[in-house]
């Protein structure tokens, strides 16, 4: 079966990107014991991520790079952010282990859109946060196959997302 829109995808991959010495270091895998399992066309992915995979069929292999304009987008100081250090606490107190530098947070803005944001440096009065996506700013290098293509079911359509393993459970 080939892949196209409404489509779920079960795909295992490489993913290196381009480091500041210009080499590929590998970020991510996806292996057959725990691959990436998506609804085609409304996964959320980048657009030219699923580009590169419309009308492949099972068993075949691709390979492709997105630019931060094709994927994540350049990084952005601007979503380096100081968020004060009580908006942390939780019954009054800070949650050390949760609150580490390098740990990912969800957070919510304030029309209660939630994102995720990586705990940069924490000061005696305040915590910056980087909302950039942990892309921005890459060049992402796929290397993979195509596992499985096969129909969603009026679940996964109507929820917008795959079921079942690999995909989201309920």
């Amino acid at each position: 079966m080939q892949i196209s829109d409404k489509k779920v995808v079960t795909i295992t991959y490489d993913l290196s990107v381009t480091d500041e010495n210009q080499e590929k270091v590998l970020v991510e895998s996806a292996e057959a014991d725990a691959p990436m399992v998506f609804l085609f066309g409304h996964s959320g992915l980048p657009e030219e991520f699923e580009a590169q995979l419309d009308g492949k069929n099972t068993g075949d292999d691709f390979q492709f790079s997105l630019t931060p304009e094709q994927a994540y987008g350049e990084y952005d100081e601007q979503a380096l952010v100081e968020i004060p250090k009580e908006v942390f606490l939780i019954d009054g107190k800070l949650d050390d282990e949760m609150l580490q530098v390098g740990n990912f947070l969800p957070m919510a803005d304030n029309e209660g859109n939630h994102m995720q944001a990586k705990v940069v440096s924490i000061g005696d009065s305040a915590v910056q946060m980087d909302f950039n996506h942990p892309l921005a700013g890459m060049v992402m290098h796929f290397k993979g196959q195509v596992q499985e293509v096969r129909e969603a079911t009026a679940d996964e359509l109507a929820h917008g997302h795959a079921h079942g393993e690999g995909g989201h459970q309920h």
